[in-house]
């Protein structure tokens, strides 16, 4: 029962503390898209689901919400899926809003084009949030469904041709349409380079590389955040340059010389000592001679001499005593340079694991979601203070891992942009996607290394 209990714990605090560190994530992709106008038509806690509780801005559409797979989060900005280049993109939109409603099939007749390549133009100007899928419950169709319906329909609309995905949409003003109402264009190429402003691929590069590197930019400034806040409300202890002896070690040569703490120690081996760092020097000279000594002391207020017997034939690396020591808190510069110093480590971490000679040593220290749910629950059981700390490190690390350049992480997705800007042309969508086949074949081969040593870790033992 208890390992069951246990077990239960180390799942919830796993998915609890991941879902909140990728949900962040995502805000940050949410919030720079937002910025730059992008329609983002979902924002979710939780991994999609048919099953989903949300609220939908009026303001700008987006639905807001969470779902049951409590696993990450997501969210669905327009124009980011690859394509968007064919040259009948304004003509198929134009017909969507002339007829209000119409099937994959009409749209082909109409282009001359195969029922495939028009359902393409369709799902594209979907995926823009230009137009959108209409499901029939008269032909059994459902959102739920994994495929397209057969037609499609316009969006609600005002007078300025915005959607209610675009800032300053009024709907009440005269010349608004409602969804499914046709409406011709007046100039359906100008038209779609407007929608096209909408989206990501509307984008320049500059805003296109900041809305991808936003969610790891907020995992890395609120783990900067937190780890700056512990550093900076933890008392540390630190050691007082004095030659008072704090502590003395059980079973040491200390104690087998009479030692005891509070004693002041005035000599060693002969030598005058004035503070901990000239006791450092003169018992690591002494013990380097390998010979025993004299070590004179001061205890309430009369000297005595104790000996110290060094074992013969052995090397000793101390005798067994420690400073005082005192408390200490950091100052915010210090605990925020601590923090960067923490990342900076963490950063370099992240960079080894794409360096072949240092990859298998990385992947050896990392841990799966397996071992971030033992340690989750582990740091929920010791408190507060160690969950923050282990947010901290997961978000950095979070954060960091998505800028390495390998598809399908957001450092891959700024290669390709890189990529495209040098050429001057876009990579060709097959192009991309064997990339980003590449990249996740690595992950697969990551993931099951680090599961591995997980499993040997925590549950073999």
């Amino acid at each position: 029962m208890e390992m069951l209990v246990g077990g239960l714990s180390a799942v919830f605090w796993g998915v609890v503390l991941l879902s909140i560190i990728v949900f962040v994530h995502e805000g940050g992709h949410y919030v720079a898209a937002r910025l730059f106008k992008v329609r983002v038509t979902e924002f979710y806690l939780g991994l999609p689901c048919r099953f989903k509780l949300f609220h939908k801005s009026r303001s700008h559409g987006t639905e807001v919400g969470v779902t049951p797979i409590l696993l990450g989060g997501y969210n669905r900005i327009c124009g980011m899926e690859p394509g968007g280049d064919d040259e009948l993109l304004a003509s198929a939109f134009a017909i969507v809003q002339r007829e209000g409603r119409v099937s994959g099939e009409a749209v082909a007749e109409e282009l001359g084009v195969d029922v495939e390549r028009a359902y393409e133009l369709l799902v594209t100007l979907s995926d823009w949030a230009s137009i959108r899928p209409f499901y029939d419950p008269e032909r059994g169709e459902k959102p739920t469904q994994r495929d397209y319906p057969e037609c499609f329909e316009t969006l609600a609309r005002d007078a300025n041709l915005l959607t209610e995905y675009d800032d300053g949409h009024d709907f009440d003003a005269k010349g608004s349409t409602v969804a499914g109402e046709p409406r011709e264009l007046a100039n359906p190429e100008e038209q779609l380079e407007l929608e096209r402003s909408h989206t990501y691929l509307g984008c320049g590069f500059l805003k296109r590389v900041v809305i991808l590197i936003a969610g790891a930019l907020v995992n890395v400034a609120l783990a900067l955040i937190l780890v700056t806040g512990v550093y900076y409300t933890t008392e540390y202890q630190t050691p007082i340059n004095t030659n008072v002896v704090g502590e003395v070690s059980e079973g040491s040569l200390a104690v087998a010389a009479g030692i005891e703490a509070g004693d002041k120690v005035i000599r060693v081996a002969g030598t005058s000592v004035g503070d901990w760092t000239e006791l450092a020097d003169a018992l690591g000279a002494a013990r380097e001679a390998g010979k025993d000594f004299s070590l004179v002391i001061e205890r309430d207020g009369v000297e005595h001499e104790l000996r110290i017997d060094l074992p013969e034939g052995e090397e000793v690396e101390a005798i067994g005593i420690s400073p005082q020591m005192e408390p200490y808190r950091l100052t915010l510069a210090e605990a925020a340079q601590g923090a960067f110093d923490y990342a900076g480590i963490v950063a370099t971490y992240a960079l080894r694991l794409i360096m072949p000679q240092h990859t298998m040593t990385v992947l050896d220290s990392s841990s799966s979601i397996v071992g971030i749910s033992v340690m989750a629950s582990q740091a929920a059981a010791a408190g507060i203070a160690d969950v923050i700390a282990f947010v901290a490190a997961i978000s950095m690390s979070l954060g960091f891992m998505n800028l390495l350049p390998i598809p399908p992480l957001d450092g891959g997705k700024i290669l390709i942009e890189l990529i495209q800007l040098f050429t001057r042309r876009s990579l060709p969508v097959k192009v991309q996607t064997a990339i980003s086949y590449v990249g996740i074949a690595f992950f697969i081969f990551v993931f099951t290394i680090v599961v591995r040593n997980d499993v040997l870790r925590f549950v073999v033992g």
